[in-house]
């Protein structure tokens, strides 16, 4: 089965196109990214299977022109895969927020998606990004059985009193406020790779993991199951991002408010694409141009990276905590999979916990899965490269099949 999986994050599109025998024979056919969505300039990277990688820098005003890129590159006369659109047979999207809708994964039909557009409250700067790559699939191919994999989907193990906030309980009964998470396809994926890498058994283990990127998350994942989670009602919550400022104290949103005289949307813009790694830097939410920054003695991007480093740290040990131990560490995303000296850092916090770091294979762990601590290191730590996408062509590919029966 031929399968376009479209990945839509904050400020980029993952994509892949995989021919799926079954859960573990497949081919994939091509591959990349729209990066720098929203950026004055944008990058389009295009990997047919065999051939040339191609990069192209273009401004992507939006996740629309984004995935409009990826449909032209796929079936391009020189360098496409598909003679024509119509080869495609199934569509896998990412979808950042379900709500306690979903536990699982869901073919594309007009309930599903009045749910996804209730929960972009919930996740303003995705659920719509998201939206936007339904309706053009739906556009470009309206017979394309479609479906769609949730973040949140992982989360719905946490217990009650993770997920509840200590508001009036009527608000949850109402309005659905509490925690749920994100990057639940990415911490499953990860655990469960981490765990036979480690040579734990997952139904045994106490798991954390890190997915760093411009949207970062970490998880406490016990027995396979997740117990707690930093992002909580929105991915706004938890650690410094991007663009997003993690944790804040409530009031000091509304004393700005009062002193701004920002509407409610006028402060969520603030809080979600004018703060993080660009509202400490004043420069850049992105972390590879921030890390230069720092290199070159940027006073501000440093104390955004040392900021990060401490959130890191500070989640790690309360997960830690929660679980009454931990046997494997696991980084993934583009900064987890990338920086060996944000691991090195954070990972020198734990040595109380018996964790010994292999210095060379943490150096050497750039985009592959690798053990990043010593043979005796009482705690293990690696680098996992997430698939969400692999993990999205297979629920894609198990409920088409199922629908089609």
């Amino acid at each position: 089965m031929i399968i376009l999986v479209i990945n839509c994050g904050s400020s980029s599109i993952k994509y892949q196109l995989l021919d799926m025998k079954n859960d573990d024979v497949y081919d994939i056919i091509a591959k990349g990214i729209v990066e720098k969505i929203g950026l004055p300039m944008g990058v389009l990277q295009y990997a047919p299977a065999g051939g040339e990688k191609i990069v192209k820098e273009i401004p992507i005003p939006d996740h629309k022109v984004g995935m409009q890129l990826i449909l032209d590159a796929l079936t391009d006369k020189d360098h496409g895969v598909l003679e024509s659109l119509e080869d495609i047979e199934a569509v896998g999207h990412r979808i950042v927020q379900g709500g306690d809708f979903f536990s699982a994964s869901a073919l594309v039909n007009e309930d599903v998606l009045r749910k996804i557009e209730y929960c972009s409250e919930f996740a303003p700067l995705h659920n719509p990004a998201h939206l936007l790559g339904i309706h053009a699939i739906e556009h470009v191919l309206p017979t394309v059985p479609q479906v769609v994999t949730f973040d949140t989907a992982f989360h719905q193990t946490m217990p009650p009193y993770a997920y509840m906030y200590a508001l009036p309980y009527e608000y949850y009964d109402e309005y659905r406020v509490r925690r749920y998470g994100a990057h639940g396809t990415s911490h499953q994926f990860v655990a469960a790779e981490g765990a036979k890498l480690a040579g734990l058994d997952l139904a045994d283990s106490k798991i954390i993991t890190c997915h760093l990127g411009a949207g970062s998350s970490i998880c406490a994942i016990q027995n396979g199951r997740c117990v707690d989670t930093s992002m909580g009602f929105s991915p706004l919550e938890g650690m410094i991002m991007g663009t997003r400022v993690g944790n804040i104290d409530a009031n000091a949103v509304l004393f700005l408010m009062k002193k701004l005289g920002t509407t409610p949307d006028e402060m969520s813009t603030i809080l979600n694409r004018k703060s993080g790694f660009l509202g400490l830097t004043g420069k850049t939410s992105d972390a590879r141009e921030m890390n230069d920054l720092a290199v070159n003695g940027d006073v501000k991007a440093k104390l955004a990276f040392k900021k990060y480093n401490y959130d890191i740290i500070k989640n790690i040990g309360s997960y830690v905590a929660v679980m009454n131990g931990v046997d494997l560490i696991v980084f993934t995303g583009g900064i987890g999979e990338h920086n060996a000296r944000m691991r090195r850092r954070v990972l020198e916090n734990f040595s109380y916990l018996g964790l010994k770091i292999d210095y060379d294979a943490n150096v050497e762990a750039y985009s592959t899965n690798k053990l990043i601590t010593a043979p005796d290191s009482a705690v293990k730590a690696a680098v996992i490269c997430t698939d969400e996408e692999l993990v999205i062509a297979r629920d894609t590919m198990h409920l088409v099949l199922e629908s089609q029966e």
